[in-house]
């Protein structure tokens, strides 16, 4: 199997409730290795093209003010198939969806207060790192 990265985000509504310490352990519990990692407020520019893929979606505006309105933590994840297993992890987007012990059926508010965010494909991972993280803050 194959070593790969994939991006995370713990959303406002989990960085509000502290907890960061709780999702960090589900995600090294499941295998995989948090290799980067920082705290940071995301300025409306940032969230506008981080979820560009859905600026004509309706629920566009609403999700940009809720990735604004408290710090994030974003990370980036190595391990075994990392893309797949931290989806696993995450759960359904609909919490009341998501498998017993994943991170959105224990943590989540609503469907459009899920905790966490993970990149789908290795090209998003890429892309995604990419806008976080330069190359020298990525320690494996």
């Amino acid at each position: 199997m194959a070593i790969e990265r994939t991006f995370s985000i713990l959303k406002p509504d989990a960085t509000r409730r502290n907890l960061t310490g709780q999702i960090n352990a589900k995600i090294e519990a499941a295998g995989l290795r948090i290799v980067a990692q920082k705290r940071v407020h995301m300025t409306r520019a940032q969230a506008e093209t981080f979820y560009g893929v859905h600026k004509e979606r309706p629920f566009f505006g609403e999700l940009v003010e809720q990735m604004i309105a408290s710090p994030v933590v974003v990370q980036v994840l190595e391990g075994e198939n990392a893309i797949l297993k931290y989806r696993e992890v995450m759960g359904a987007t609909n919490p009341e969806k998501a498998d017993a012990g994943t991170i959105r059926k224990e943590f989540a508010l609503s469907m459009g207060e899920n905790s966490v965010h993970g990149s789908d494909a290795p090209e998003t991972a890429a892309q995604e790192i990419a806008q976080w993280f330069a190359g020298n803050e990525i320690v494996g």
